[in-house]
């Protein structure tokens, strides 16, 4: 039965459950975006969402004590602090978005891609996207339509053993 079970759990054991939902939680942080199963952003989605509102109503001193312990990584703690802060200073909850993306190729887990709202795209992506852009942009050399092909022979086996 279900009764009053809210959390979203890992079917890892207790301490690499907690780990993973750590690591998840810092890589966040750190790059905005992350690729994951449905179940674990469903689980790191409220830790995320915590944290921010933590950073954002105590004090500094208080705050980074608190985010410390969840956090694996000092540059993700300052981040959080630094930028995320006041990025989401006039947003009250909803930081995070889960978008589905697709089925993974061997096991058919549901992959989504979790990010951070308002997070700019990586710029490596919008550096491929730009590159194939300009690529199909550049017209192909053709040779012109009367220009005739020149042929090269190349000595075969046979021709050489009868000379």
């Amino acid at each position: 039965m279900r009764h009053r079970d809210a959390r979203h759990r890992l079917t890892q054991k207790p301490a690499h459950a907690r780990m993973l939902k750590r690591n998840l939680v810092t890589s966040l942080l750190l790059y905005e975006s992350v690729r994951t199963t449905r179940n674990r952003a469903k689980a790191v989605q409220p830790i995320v969402d915590r944290l921010v509102v933590i950073a954002k109503k105590k004090q500094p001193h208080q705050a980074i004590r608190a985010i410390n312990r969840v956090i694996t990584d000092k540059n993700a703690s300052r981040k959080l602090m630094e930028v995320l802060r006041d990025r989401y200073n006039g947003r009250s909850s909803g930081f995070t978005r889960i978008v589905p993306a697709g089925a993974r190729t061997g096991d058919g887990a549901r992959l989504v891609d979790m990010e951070l709202i308002g997070a700019q795209k990586r710029a490596d992506t919008q550096q491929k996207v730009s590159t194939v852009k300009q690529k199909e942009a550049v017209p192909t050399k053709q040779a012109p339509s009367g220009a005739k092909k020149t042929a090269t022979k190349k000595a075969t086996p046979s021709s050489k053993a009868s000379a």
